[in-house]
């Protein structure tokens, strides 16, 4: 089975609305976000996982969108899909093979408006040693502080890849028909981002 993601993965993953004219770094808030993945077993069912240990940043150009950028590198042995057993089959050779492709990444090229609050993130995502040019549709969700005065924003995007596509091509066949496997991947991530403070300036001496 498989996943990513998408970064992104995947992926995930970017932009903002907000208030000033300079760019500005948002940090991924990996407690408060997430992404997972969604594969088919024995053609009948879905099967969920996630990915534990991953890391980002948003650079976020309020004065103009198209110039920001996302970042996220996803460590490929975090993925957890409820099961210990299936877990090791898929850090294994069969799938993402992590001892070799330790990191799953993706990196924005393109940022394009397409709605209020709703854009098309392009980007380069790499898994299993493969890079392929992906589009990702991502809605803003909105902007708030947090009760400790934190400034947060959030972002929801959903995308469909082929493992088959990246070199992950592992299955069996049923006798009743179909594969055990489904080759496309779901993948949903859910961002919080919190806005980097800036280093406080040194006095003078």
């Amino acid at each position: 089975m498989n996943k990513l993601i998408p970064l992104a993965l995947a992926l995930a993953l970017t932009l903002s609305l907000a208030t000033p004219s300079l760019a500005a770094t948002w940090d991924i808030d990996v407690g408060h976000s997430q992404v997972g993945f969604v594969v088919r077993h024995l053609v009948v069912a879905k099967v969920r996982g996630d990915f534990n240990e991953w890391s980002g940043t948003v650079v976020l150009d309020e004065k103009d969108i198209t110039k920001s950028s996302v970042n996220v590198t996803i460590k490929a042995a975090s993925v957890d899909s409820g099961s210990t057993a299936r877990d090791k089959d898929l850090r294994s050779e069969m799938f993402l093979d992590v001892a070799k492709f330790p990191e799953i990444t993706f990196k924005s090229t393109a940022v394009k408006v397409v709605a209020p609050n709703r854009f098309q993130v392009t980007g380069a995502f790499t898994m299993h040693g493969v890079t392929k040019t992906i589009i990702l549709p991502v809605e803003y969700l909105g902007e708030a502080k947090d009760p400790w005065g934190n400034t947060k924003a959030g972002y929801a995007a959903e995308t469909v890849i082929n493992r088959k596509d990246y070199g992950i091509v592992w299955n069996k066949s049923l006798d009743t028909g179909g594969t055990l496997l489904g080759e496309e991947v779901e993948i949903a991530i859910n961002l919080e981002v919190g806005k980097a403070k800036p280093a406080e300036a040194k006095p003078a001496k």
